[in-house]
């Protein structure tokens, strides 16, 4: 799966978890401080990108991620 699939999942999942308007969600937008997302929004956003990409995510492996293109990039990785 190529990153820009990956973003525009990334995308939907932020944008309808977080009440975010679709368009201002980019790789360099931080899901905190850019979109508010507290430690609920993050566990739900989290259990999204499970179901979307069948994948299970350790929360060790978010420790350092900040950005949508952080993330997806950790996707990516895991994906392979």
């Amino acid at each position: 799966m190529q990153i820009s699939s990956i973003i525009d999942t990334l995308k939907k999942i932020l944008a309808d978890q977080l009440s975010a308007d679709w368009d201002i969600i980019t790789a360099d937008t931080d899901i905190i401080n850019d979109l508010g997302a507290d430690s609920l929004d993050i566990a739900e956003i989290l259990t999204g990108i499970e179901q979307d990409f069948g994948l299970i995510v350790a929360d060790a492996a978010l420790e350092n991620v900040k950005t949508v293109g952080e993330l997806a990039a950790l996707i990516e990785q895991l994906l392979k």
